[in-house]
């Protein structure tokens, strides 16, 4: 009885209690070794064998570039293709993250559906603010998360292209 006394006072005492509960963010795996001396390293130009336009397969900070005098973290969206699968994600340095999936360094979701296409992304200042909107967009409807792509990228070309130049 006493908790349908107040609703939205007990709403709110559970609101404030997820945003300051510690937040635990899953460690980044890795499957091939990018330090290992056999692995293909990229440092610019076209090497022989790689087709012109094909992305780095060092995903490294000297490939992307990492001049940024404060950190930014990133919630963006990829997809496999048009209205395709989707996937949210979350990082602190965007290009090294996009690279990754489009060299299926890391093995997941986004590997197992081929979901490699930058459609959307935020910046924020702050890892909390960045991990609460991921979490915001995550339980939104599928409908949703299209207006949103469709908002600020209604051809759903993949932006990394355009970031890295």
């Amino acid at each position: 009885m006493h908790k349908t006394r107040f609703p939205a006072r007990r709403a709110l005492q559970l609101r404030e209690r997820v945003l300051t509960r510690p937040v635990w963010v899953k460690p980044l795996r890795i499957e091939k070794n990018l330090s290992d001396p056999s692995f293909p390293q990229f440092s610019g130009g076209n090497p022989e064998g790689r087709q012109a336009g094909f992305p780095p397969t060092d995903c490294g900070n000297d490939v992307v570039g990492s001049g940024k005098m404060s950190k930014q973290f990133y919630v963006y969206i990829l997809a496999s293709r048009r209205n395709g699968t989707l996937y949210i994600g979350v990082t602190s340095e965007l290009l090294k993250r996009i690279c990754q999936h489009k060299n299926k360094l890391v093995e997941g979701f986004s590997q197992k559906y081929n979901v490699n296409r930058l459609v959307y992304y935020e910046i924020h200042p702050s890892a909390e603010s960045v991990i609460i909107r991921e979490k915001q967009m995550k339980k939104w409807r599928r409908v949703w998360k299209l207006r949103l792509i469709e908002g600020k990228n209604p051809g759903w070309k993949d932006l990394y292209d355009d970031i890295v130049g």
